[in-house]
């Protein structure tokens, strides 16, 4: 069975090319500090838990 892409490559183009102009750079930059605040956090709160086991551990 021959696979044709033609019609995947359109369908995602097309969903490609409908979604890009409601992206505006606000939420771009919105996103980008949420990431930034998730990873830092998330960081935290792993050196809290580390330092909460090796606590017990005593």
């Amino acid at each position: 069975m021959e696979s044709n892409n033609t019609l995947q490559i359109g369908t995602a183009s097309g969903t490609l090319l409908s979604v890009v102009p409601n992206i505006v750079s606000e939420d771009i930059v919105k996103t980008v500090i949420l990431a930034i605040v998730g990873a830092i956090i998330s960081f935290i709160v792993s050196l809290l838990l580390k330092g909460l086991t090796k606590f017990r551990k005593k």
